[in-house]
């Protein structure tokens, strides 16, 4: 696996520790996450980019997010849905990886930490997301 890939896990992994943890700091829970699990620094340096950028415009990234699940609001996602789409969203907007490559990781992350359904809904809501950011 590529380390861009293992990177995302980790992304992944402390978005979702965050999500569990209401009212503590973002960059606070990925450090411990990826302390508790030894993360090598190159995988911990990519992680970190996409997670100052979920943490400096989560309300933006919501917003956007919320724009594209019309007919499901945040809070109801499941908290791995929530934190791939937030992952994939800081992604697009940071504009450094192609959506395309965006949107597959997104959907493998979906699957392999959720299920063939919360992949296939990661899959409709990136790419609605990438196409309203003007990506696709």
């Amino acid at each position: 696996m590529r380390i861009e890939s293992r990177a995302r896990s980790r992304a992944l992994q402390a978005l979702y520790a965050w999500d569990m943890r209401p009212g503590q700091s973002l960059e606070r829970v990925a450090a411990t996450v990826w302390d508790d699990l030894s993360v090598p620094p190159e995988e911990r340096a990519i992680a970190n980019r996409i997670v100052r950028v979920v943490f400096a415009d989560s309300g933006k990234i919501d917003r956007e997010l919320e724009a594209v699940t019309t007919n499901w609001r945040l809070e109801r996602l499941g908290a791995i849905d929530r934190a791939v789409l937030r992952l994939a969203a800081a992604e697009l907007a940071g504009g450094e990886t192609p959506p395309k490559v965006v949107i597959q990781e997104a959907v493998r992350l979906a699957e392999r930490y959720g299920s063939v359904q919360s992949a296939r809904f990661v899959n409709g809501i990136v790419d609605a997301l990438a196409r309203r950011m003007g990506r696709l």
